[in-house]
């Protein structure tokens, strides 16, 4: 019976450890999303709006194509040191479990099983490798003229950026809409 308790525990701890493998890759991952907003502003005024907002996040212009109304603005992502640190605790803990499982099963080399949790540190270095690289985030407008008033303008912009960008954009705008 223990031993069936044991090897199912295996099962389950094994499971454990290949989720954690897929959520540590999975945090480096690109989150890139594309948001479509319509302001009743001028065109230029709305991209200059939306420029200013990403330089003042770090962002610098690296290309302007003024027949097509695009920008693209390109920055330097740095990965965080609370999340290198959390992902090195969470594979520390799940070497911890899968060494303890391994022990209760081949208790002979429970020292060595205890060798896993120094594996640890791997996880914090492969998310801080492929966190930090650069980003770049692409603003498309396209005016609309109104059919009943031609002199009233509005204007449809399209960016394409990180989620997190995206969110802190709205935000930004929220704020300034109850300004």
């Amino acid at each position: 019976m223990t031993e069936t308790v044991t090897y199912s525990t295996l099962l389950l701890t094994l499971l454990m450890i290949v989720g954690l493998v897929f959520f540590i890759r999975a945090s480096t991952k690109d989150r890139i999303e594309t948001l479509t907003l319509t302001r009743p502003v001028a065109p230029f005024t709305l991209l200059q709006t939306l420029t200013t907002h990403f330089e003042n996040r770090a962002y610098q212009v690296t290309a302007a194509e003024a027949e097509t109304q695009r920008i693209v603005l390109s920055g330097r992502v740095r990965p965080s040191l609370f999340l290198a640190g959390f992902l090195t605790l969470l594979a520390a803990i799940g070497g911890l479990c899968f060494a303890l499982v391994l022990t209760n099963l081949w208790p002979a080399y429970g020292t060595v099983f205890l060798g896993l949790i120094g594996v640890a540190p791997v996880a914090g270095w492969f998310y801080w490798r492929g966190s930090d690289r650069d980003e770049d985030i692409v603003l498309q407008v396209r005016p609309e003229a109104s059919s009943e008033d031609p002199i009233n303008l509005s204007a449809t912009v399209t960016v394409t950026a990180h989620r997190d960008e995206l969110i802190a954009l709205e935000q930004d705008l929220s704020r300034e809409k109850k300004s």
